[in-house]
This record gives C-alpha cells, sequence and structure tokens, in this order.
C-alpha cells in the first residue's frame, strides 16, 4: 500500500453552506476592520503633506520612485523585521519578552498566509517534507509566542504594583498624572494578552481535534499539538467543528479590535517605520515665512498643523512605555510623561482640542529635548518635534515668560545666550596668542567657541585649554572673536524659530565671508545646530567636536593622550554627543579608554538637564536631573568626572557639590586632562 503523503485537508468535515457561513463572517470582519483604519486614515490626512522624504531631485518618498520604495523596504528590513530598537533595548525593559512576542505572531501570520496561498492558488505546496518543517516550525514558535505573552501579562502586574506605589509616594501635584498613566492601560494591557493567549491556546487545541477526530502517520511533526490529542483521546466531526468555530470566534473578535487597542501597532508600526524622516535625530523641520503667511500662525496649535506622518505614527505607538522609563524630568519627579504626550496629542487628533491644552504647558517646558525618548522608541516616535513644535506655537502668543524669556531677549539683542556683549568674547584670548578671522590668516579649522566657552568661567578653562592644544599640535585655525554670535541652539529649542534663524543667517553669511570649511566646537549643542541645522541656510560644513579633532591628533602622535590611574575617572556622555550625534568613542580615545562607566553611558546616557532651554529656567532643587546623574556618576567611585559639554559642566558642578559637599571630586573637561598629559603647569 502506498504510504500518505504528509498534507492536511482543509475545511475538514465542513459542508458547502457551513462554509459559506466562515466566509461571510470573514469577510464582515475584515470589512470593520477596513472601516476602522479608513477612519483613522481621515484623520491623519487632516495633517500637513509630508515634506521630510524628498529626494536631491526633489521628488518625495511616499511617491512610487525607486529610490523611495528602496528606503521603505530598508526601514521595514531593519526596525521592523530585524527588530533594531527593541534589540538595543536593555533586558529590564522587557526586550526579549517583545521578540519572543513578535518573532512568534510574526511565524504564525506567515505561517497562515502561506497556508490561504495553498488554498486559494492553483499552487499546492503545503505537502511532502515542506509541511513537516512547516508543523514542526509552528508549532515550536507558537510556544515561543505564548511564553512571550505570559511574560508580558506578569510583567505587566508586577509594574502596575510599582507604578501605583510610586504614585503614591509621588509629590501630590503629579500624584494624578503618575495614577493616570498605570490605571489608563491595564485593563487594556490585560484584554489584549488575554485575547492572544487565548487565540494560540484555542489554536492548539484546534490543531490537537483535528489529530484526535482525524489521526495520520506524521501528526508526531506538530509535537504540542499530537501530545494534546493524545491526552484528550479521540473527537468525532461535531466536537471538532465546535473546536474549530471556537477558536475562530476569537480570531474574528481579533479582527474587529485591532484598530482600537494596543495591537494596531503590529500593523501600523510597518508604515509609520517605513517612511521615517531621514532627517537626523537632531535636525528640527524649519519653518518658512511663506507658510506662516498661509497659515497665519508659527508651530502647532492643534493636531492638524502636525505632518501626516506625525498623526500617523500616533496610531503606531506600542504604548510600551519606554519613552517615559528613560525621560530624565519623569524620572525626578515632573509631570512630563512622553507616552502619555503621545496619547494626549492622538486624543487631540480625534477631538479638534489645542495640543498646548491637551498635553499641559508644564509637561511641555519640562522638556529638556535630550532625545531619549526618541531614541528609545521602538516604532520611530518623534516626541521632540511635537513638544517644540507646540512650544513654538506658545511662544509666537507671548506664553512664555521668567528667565527663558529673558534668555530670548538677551540672544536678540547681543548675540549672546547669557546676555554678554560682543567684546568680551573676546577676553579669553589674553595672553594666547589667538588667530582671528578678520585678520586674513589663513586656516584649515574655524574654533568656533560657543556662548558658554566665551561666558562660563568654567567653561572659559576648556576653551583655552584647546586652543593651546591644536596650537601644540600645529593646527591651522582661527576664531572669530566678537564677530561671533549664538548658534541659536537654545532660542530655536524653546521654540523661537525666527530667532533661530536670524543667528544661523547671520552666522552662516560669515561663514561665507571668511570661506569657513571645517568648523571644530567644545559645545555638542553647537556642534549639533552647525552640523545638521545650517545646511538649510548656505553653510556647508565638516563640524567636529573638540574630542574628535584632538583623538584624530592623538592617533597621529601630535599630542599624547590623558593615562588616568584605573577606576579614577568616570565620562559624562553629554546628549547631543552621545546620543544625537553619535560619537562616544573618541572622548575615550583621550582617556586611553581608562575610564568607570556608569550605569547610563554612550547613547543610553543620562541628560543633566540643560538642553531644550531648561539652562535658563528654574527647577525644584528635589527634581533636577543632574542631581540623579551626579549620583550616577559617583557610584562609580571614581573621583574625576571628565565632561564634553560646558553645558553638562555648568549643571553637574553644582549637583556633584550637593552630593558629595565634603569630598574633593574634581569636574574637568576632557580638553583640560588633555591639556596636563601634554605638560600644562
Amino acid at each position: 500500500m502506498k504510504p500518505v503523503e504528509p498534507t492536511r485537508e482543509e475545511f475538514l468535515f465542513f459542508s458547502g453552506p457551513e462554509k459559506a457561513l466562515f466566509y461571510f463572517l470573514a469577510y464582515l470582519c475584515l470589512a470593520y476592520l477596513a472601516y476602522q483604519i479608513v477612519g483613522r486614515v481621515r484623520l491623519w490626512l487632516q495633517g500637513k503633506p509630508v515634506d521630510w522624504y524628498k529626494t536631491r531631485t526633489g521628488r518625495e518618498y511616499w511617491m512610487p520612485t525607486k529610490a523611495g520604495l528602496q528606503n521603505w523596504v530598508g526601514n521595514v528590513l531593519t526596525y521592523v523585521l530585524a527588530q533594531k530598537k527593541v534589540r538595543s533595548s536593555r533586558p529590564k525593559s522587557g526586550a526579549p519578552m517583545h521578540l519572543m512576542i513578535f518573532y512568534g505572531f510574526f511565524t504564525l501570520f506567515v505561517a497562515t498566509t502561506l497556508l490561504a496561498i495553498n488554498t486559494y492558488s492553483p499552487f499546492k505546496f503545503h505537502k511532502g517534507t515542506y509541511y513537516l518543517a512547516y508543523e514542526m516550525v509552528v508549532d515550536v514558535m507558537g510556544v515561543v509566542f505564548l511564553i512571550g505573552v505570559a511574560w508580558a501579562a506578569i510583567r505587566r502586574w508586577t509594574h502596575l504594583k510599582d507604578e501605583l506605589g510610586q504614585a503614591l509616594n509621588a509629590d501630590p501635584k503629579q500624584q494624578i498624572q503618575r495614577r493616570r498613566w498605570p490605571m489608563s492601560q491595564s485593563a487594556n494591557d490585560f484584554w489584549t494578552l488575554g485575547l492572544l493567549f487565548v487565540m494560540g491556546v484555542t489554536g492548539y487545541w484546534l490543531e490537537a481535534a483535528r489529530m484526535s477526530a482525524h489521526p495520520e502517520p506524521f501528526d508526531w511533526s506538530s509535537p504540542v499539538g499530537h501530545l494534546w490529542s493524545t491526552l484528550q483521546g479521540p473527537y468525532g466531526p461535531p466536537a471538532y467543528k465546535f473546536v474549530w468555530w471556537f477558536h475562530m470566534v476569537w480570531v474574528f473578535v481579533f479582527f474587529c479590535v485591532i484598530p482600537k487597542m494596543r495591537l494596531r501597532h503590529v500593523v501600523m508600526a510597518i508604515f509609520t517605520t517605513a517612511g521615517k524622516s531621514d532627517r537626523p535625530m537632531g535636525q528640527l523641520k524649519t519653518i518658512s515665512m511663506e507658510e506662516v503667511e498661509q497659515t497665519e500662525q508659527i508651530g502647532s496649535k492643534t493636531a492638524k498643523d502636525l505632518s501626516r506622518w506625525h498623526l500617523m505614527s500616533l496610531d503606531a505607538c506600542m504604548e510600551c512605555g519606554r519613552c517615559t522609563e528613560v525621560c530624565p524630568a519623569w524620572n525626578v519627579g515632573k509631570i512630563l510623561n512622553p507616552k502619555q504626550i503621545v496619547q494626549d496629542v492622538r486624543g487631540a487628533m480625534q477631538s479638534g482640542a489645542e495640543l498646548a491644552s491637551a498635553i499641559g504647558e508644564e509637561a511641555l517646558w519640562a522638556c529638556t529635548t535630550c532625545n531619549a525618548c526618541v531614541e528609545a522608541c521602538p516604532v520611530l516616535i518623534r516626541h521632540v518635534d511635537v513638544i517644540v513644535d507646540v512650544r513654538r506655537n506658545l511662544v509666537s502668543e507671548g506664553q512664555l515668560s521668567g528667565s527663558a524669556a529673558t534668555m530670548l531677549r538677551q540672544t536678540a539683542s547681543t548675540g549672546n545666550a547669557w546676555g554678554q556683549s560682543a567684546s568680551n568674547r573676546e577676553d579669553w584670548m589674553k595672553g594666547l596668542d589667538i588667530p582671528l578671522c578678520r585678520d586674513g590668516v589663513e586656516f584649515d579649522y574655524l574654533f568656533w567657541v560657543g556662548c558658554a566657552g566665551a561666558t562660563d568661567p568654567a567653561a572659559v578653562k576648556t576653551t583655552r585649554a584647546t586652543a593651546q592644544l591644536l596650537q601644540k599640535a600645529g593646527v591651522k585655525f582661527a576664531c572669530l572673536g566678537k564677530e561671533e554670535a549664538c548658534t541659536g541652539d537654545p532660542a530655536r529649542r524653546t521654540g523661537e524659530e525666527f530667532l533661530f534663524q536670524e543667528q544661523a543667517q547671520t552666522n552662516s553669511s560669515k561663514f561665507e565671508k571668511y570661506g569657513v570649511k571645517k568648523v571644530v566646537t567644545t559645545c555638542p549643542h553647537c556642534l549639533n545646530s552647525l552640523k545638521n541645522e545650517y545646511g538649510e541656510f548656505g553653510a556647508k560644513l565638516e563640524v567636529v567636536h573638540h574630542s574628535q579633532l584632538l583623538q584624530q591628533l592623538v592617533s597621529k602622535g601630535a599630542l599624547l593622550a590623558a593615562k588616568p590611574k584605573r577606576g579614577e575617572v568616570v565620562f559624562h556622555d553629554p546628549c547631543y554627543l552621545g546620543r544625537v550625534n553619535e560619537e562616544s568613542d573618541a572622548p575615550r580615545d583621550l582617556l586611553s579608554n581608562e575610564v568607570v562607566e556608569p550605569e547610563h553611558t554612550r547613547h543610553k546616557t543620562l541628560c543633566c538637564g540643560a538642553g531644550g532651554g531648561r539652562m535658563w529656567m528654574d527647577d525644584h532643587p528635589e527634581q533636577r536631573p543632574s542631581n540623579r546623574r551626579a549620583e550616577e556618576l559617583l557610584a562609580t567611585g571614581a573621583t574625576t568626572v571628565a565632561v564634553g559639554c560646558p553645558f553638562c559642566r555648568i549643571m553637574l558642578g553644582d549637583s556633584l557639590k550637593q552630593a558629595r559637599p565634603n569630598d574633593e571630586i574634581r569636574l574637568l573637561d576632557l580638553a583640560e586632562m588633555l591639556h596636563q598629559a601634554n605638560g600644562a603647569e
């Protein structure tokens, strides 16, 4: 007798009318799913047309160009299939759990798709060795999926208790916000996970029922279903069909509720990540005067003022909370909650409410624009873009006062965020022979000093040390001196967009006047603006952080690296260097890699709290991000804290003294340490 070829019959024991009922219900559910998605698409389309994804020829990635399709495919492969952002997360953030759910669900989805192709196309390949391998892989990955779902439920329950405990211990002002976050999602989370778990378990039950009702010699290829069928014993056709329909009811429910639950990110994340912006993390969208004239407003007042991509990304949010877990403001007790901001803007998209009211002005101004939330987001939501654009609208309507408003006035009147006269920008040069561009000297690098580097006494030490190191290494450089003005970074991230543009145009004209091609700066904020944002104002520059240029000089033998004792030095990565501009190796090379690492390091660094204009805003003593960072740095046992940013130096200086008032903790810039290693007195 010829052996039976491994395969299985679809709609086993089903009559024609029963099949018709199935198709009717399936199409009905799919139609309802499509109806809900169309409703969401209409909400996205109220936003501004996407203008982020233009190629060099000006054609948009949303168009089916070859470059656009390549970009989309590359993003899907990297961020969806390879799960780049999730894999880079720390284990305690639930990355392994999420990967188990994703790859388990993805395998089941692919398996269902292949089965449908075999059923409804002329190509019948679901048999033989392929069938055996198919059954084995699907069975194993189904177990992986169920373990991930169960793990998620346990983790959600544990976190719920912790979050409620933190809410009860929080300042009364934050208690409502901190209670709202866990309680508003827990029921939804457990319902979602319960639905996924039931679908998985009933799928195995259906498989076991088929084997019990129609056993085959190759059923061993589905080990879980085979074991279950052995334990439950024989089934008749009616029992099998009952299990089949019971499982399908849950599948139909799944289709109907996807757009209403966190499960929507399974679909929406594909579109969001595919069409993500190719702008660097540190580059904000420029507003043109033509746009202002057309809209008669600056920034985003309601959701329709955001781009369609931004609105679509709100629906891709998986509500995992990674953005909030890494937020420096949230972690020191402030009301800012990046996850809640996404939900608030999503709600405003549906209701038409003003964004500032939906989010809350206190939360908006608490942001340091450190981009930790953006870096952590698995579906690439750009929280900072939204926050800054709402700030722009508030500033344009006069809704900013206090020291931050003073900073904007000072920048506009003096070209210095600290309000110092332009003539004072050359005070740091006393005793040094610093070449100036206006003297007509030849130079390879423009040494961009920055407001802090020319004003703050501690930052001036860094400026002088850097200049002397460049001189010692024979680098041909020059400075603008009193012709230099603030890059406009604090103004732009505070929300004063056109003050930033004025500064950018002023400085860019100086670059053109003196033929500047290369720039070195000690300030990561200046680095980011000059490198990522000035190109739109005609400045085509090669911009490096002083640690990068000094590292090149050390590698060439022109300078000596510092050689601190092991365990003596800890390096604090500035957000706008390590995370936003992805440079964390050069600073460590300058210290011969003899540094101890804090818990949060490199692109996962903790913000000092100075970015986004927060340098000029007051913080409650117990809510300073710099205090938390100082404690973490000191926990390494290091006696010297090395920095590479004048803002970080200012913020950490007070916090280190507060944390260890009786200990001598040195706070030095990398340039100072290198200067000492190269014979400075």
